[in-house]
């Protein structure tokens, strides 16, 4: 473990949302210490972390004293300002690389990347007018998606085209921002591969999941996933291509739509994933873990399953199911400790884990 930080170092954490939270606990359990850098007051981070500076993304002053503090920087969202990545780079390694967050940070360079890569996509055109929107759509067809090109999760930033009359709308929902049109797949199910990648370039995925989702916001993921063992292939190597592509560290989710004519990539996370919650209760060495272990240069854990597992989101008022999920068998419980509930608002997650029996 030659470069590797030691127990006692202190990992900074760019982020104080829920993955902030379980990074900042799997951190602990290895004997590091977590600092958060989160913009917002009393983030669920900030509940399990040793130290929280609260200050935004523009504040110079307090970003070059954040890193001064740390030994390595990593984050829990993509949508880090470049202004502010510089500053802390000049300080302190950032892992995963900037690279990765260059192309995941625009849904254009992403999808270049992956066609560059020889990796199928959905049909997509830059969006820059009403006239470009029209040639795109008279070449793509309509039904169709129309996604701002930056600051895009859960469904947010996304207007659907039915038909050609619905462009106008829709390109207006955009307020300005820049646009891509996607292409609608026929598809039978979403997978997703989570996949990690150390220091070392040795490369570790999880099982793919098997994902549903309810109004743009994931809410089960099933392990295993409805695969071929071809299929279950294609997808841990097209995600380790990615990962060495980008000469990536750390975890990684990978979006798949699996499709007659194979796995078409749906989008890259460059961070721990909603989609990898299940590791917790499935396997030995979680996301989370996983994740602390590559950007701190430690060798990375054995992604095995033990046990099959539906890992279900508690969205908003999922929060009053709370006491009827206690009682459960098999069903464990992980809260964020945020303070308000609010409608699509993740709030925590179980994971039923599936005993395999033995006959």
């Amino acid at each position: 473990m030659t470069d590797a930080l030691k127990p006692g170092a202190t990992l900074g954490i760019l982020g104080g949302g829920q993955l902030g939270r379980m990074l900042s606990v799997a951190a602990s359990r290895l004997g590091f210490v977590t600092h958060i850098y989160e913009p917002g007051a009393n983030p669920p981070a900030g509940q399990v972390a040793d130290r929280v500076t609260t200050a935004g993304y523009e504040d110079a002053e307090a970003l070059a004293a954040f890193a001064a503090s740390v030994d390595v920087i990593t984050y829990e969202f993509e949508n880090i300002p470049t202004a502010a990545l510089d500053i802390l780079e000049s300080h302190c390694p950032i892992r995963p690389g900037r690279e990765a967050l260059r192309v995941s940070q625009d849904r254009l360079t992403e999808k270049n990347f992956l066609q560059d890569l020889g990796l199928k996509t959905a049909p997509f055109a830059d969006i820059t007018d009403q006239a470009s929107l029209d040639a795109a759509l008279a070449d793509i067809g309509a039904p169709a998606i129309l996604k701002t090109r930056r600051f895009g999760y859960d469904g947010k930033g996304q207007a659907r085209i039915k038909t050609p009359e619905d462009a106008p709308q829709a390109l207006a929902d955009m307020a300005g921002a820049p646009a891509l049109l996607e292409g609608f797949i026929t598809f039978s199910h979403e997978v997703s591969v989570i996949a990690a990648r150390g220091l070392q370039g040795d490369v570790s995925c999880y099982d793919p999941g098997e994902n549903v989702h309810t109004d743009g916001i994931l809410d089960t993921t099933t392990i295993p996933a409805k695969l071929s063992a071809g299929q279950r292939m294609d997808a841990v190597l097209l995600a380790a291509r990615i990962l060495h592509e980008l000469d990536y560290v750390g975890v990684m989710g990978v979006e798949l739509f699996v499709t007659p004519q194979g796995l078409v990539v749906n989008e890259i996370a460059p961070r721990v994933h909603n989609s990898g919650h299940w590791t917790q209760n499935g396997c030995t060495v979680d996301q989370f873990e996983q994740h602390i272990r590559a950007v701190v240069g430690w060798p990375l854990g054995d992604g095995q399953r033990h046990n099959d597992v539906v890992m279900e989101n508690l969205i908003g008022d999922d929060m009053d199911r709370v006491p009827e999920l206690a009682k459960e068998a098999d069903c464990a419980i992980h809260l964020y400790g945020k303070a308000d509930t609010k409608p699509g608002r993740k709030m925590g997650h179980v994971n039923r884990v599936i005993r395999n029996k033995k006959g």
